[in-house]
């Protein structure tokens, strides 16, 4: 028996870093006492859910390697990135409340005073390797050294899109609090993150930092970093409430019934962030297309005349068969068809969502490949305008942009690709 714990403390050592640490201890007996977790492993609300590519390999091979659809997936040129975020946050809200997307599920919110940054990826791959795994389609609007101070961070789930040991370990030398799932503090803390700034919640938790008060909400996922899934940790939506406004992050999740539970007990909300990219019909439980993540936000809303969706977890990325834009077209076509207020706005573009206007051009377009068969001859039109814009927002970011992270937004490498996760 010696000998088999030798060869396995040998090939634990052997692990990169960004696995993290499986719980243990207490933290182990907490989750064997969530009701959400059965079997040994935590459930989804609504039932099992696929988490791995259904169907054969060879029909996903197919798709994936196909030649005519592959070039869709990444942007022709440069994204554009809004080049003045940091002037611009450094400027209150005038309402209270502003969003800055900084790309994929990364969010910075300044809530009635706090500021609560959401699933922060700053590294250049979604990987545990620095020299494989998907690649950064546009570099982040902010370096994170420069972004300031943040109150608290809130990790939706431990996969590497959202999770960032690199991004974390930099955090960890910061006074800021983690809230996060119940077990995927054992990451943070693996990555030095003191046991004393955690927030570690189940499903229907809360806790108060700062004069917010933070809720985990139940989401329909899954977990898993290393090479063993043991769905040891929890994955979740969140709901951030102040004194004068509330929020919604959707992490990643599949559609279910739960929105409409969410949205009566904490909603309505002066703003949602909903996923709405890397769906795949071959993994259809646990993300969700456009149209699922504009049916989510109606549910949690109670209709279209409440605060603004903002789309997340698309542009940044190459994690799914779908064209790179899809998600964002199909975004506008489903706010449009329910009279939806949607906001647009470019990666570290901020904007008040109870403001009087939100950002609303499709900006995308101006570096996206058009579908087949072309688009309207307005849309056409609308597009050629933001191509405009477009090229004159990499002008004024060529300054500031290093060559690397230029040369990683001009989309002429196609990434490699994984399963969404």
């Amino acid at each position: 028996m010696a000998g088999f714990r030798t060869l396995s403390s040998g090939l634990r050592a052997l692990q990169p870093g960004a696995f993290g640490a499986d719980p243990s201890g207490e933290r182990m007996a907490r989750i064997r006492r969530s009701p959400h977790f059965k079997d040994g492993v935590f459930q989804n609300p609504g039932g099992p859910a696929r988490t791995r590519p259904s169907g054969s390999t060879v029909d996903f091979a197919k798709v994936f390697f196909d030649k005519d659809t592959r070039p869709r997936r990444t942007p022709r040129g440069t994204v554009p990135v809004h080049s003045t975020t940091l002037a611009d946050i450094a400027r209150p809200p005038a309402t209270g409340l502003r969003l800055t997307w900084m790309g994929h599920s990364s969010v910075l919110a300044e809530v009635d005073g706090r500021r609560v940054l959401f699933d922060p990826v700053w590294g250049e791959r979604c990987s545990p390797f620095p020299f494989a795994g998907p690649k950064r389609l546009h570099p982040v609007p902010v370096p994170l050294a420069a972004l300031g101070p943040v109150d608290v961070v809130v990790i939706s789930h431990d996969h590497y899109d959202h999770l960032d040991m690199p991004t974390i370990k930099a955090l960890a030398g910061t006074d800021t609090l983690f809230a996060v799932p119940l077990g995927v503090g054992a990451h943070l803390e693996h990555w030095g993150v003191s046991a004393g700034r955690l927030r570690e919640l189940d499903w229907h938790e809360s806790t108060g930092i700062g004069g917010l008060t933070l809720t985990a909400t139940p989401a329909r996922h899954f977990c898993g970093r290393g090479l063993r899934n043991t769905q040891h940790t929890l994955w979740a939506s969140w709901v951030v409430a102040g004194e004068e406004h509330r929020i919604y992050h959707s992490g990643d999740t599949g559609y279910f019934d739960g929105f409409k539970e969410i949205g009566a007990e904490h909603g309505p909300f002066d703003a949602t962030m909903i996923q709405i990219g890397a769906y795949s019909d071959f993994w259809p439980d646990i993300h969700m297309t456009p149209e699922e993540g504009m049916r989510a936000h109606l549910d949690l809303q109670g209709g279209p005349e409440h605060g603004p969706m903002l789309p997340i977890h698309w542009a940044t990325f190459n994690l799914a068969t779908h064209p790179w834009a899809d998600p964002g077209e199909g975004t506008l076509a489903a706010a449009r068809a329910v009279g939806a207020r949607v906001a647009l706005p470019r990666p570290g573009e901020p904007f008040e969502p109870t403001a009087q206007t939100v950002p609303s051009e499709p900006w995308w377009r101006g570096v996206a490949l058009a579908p087949k068969g072309g688009r309207p001859a307005a849309e056409a039109l609308t597009g050629a305008g933001i191509k405009a814009a477009s090229d004159a927002a990499a002008v004024a970011q060529a300054d500031t942009v290093s060559d690397d992270d230029r040369r990683a937004g001009q989309g002429t490498e196609d990434p490699e690709s994984l399963p969404a996760g």
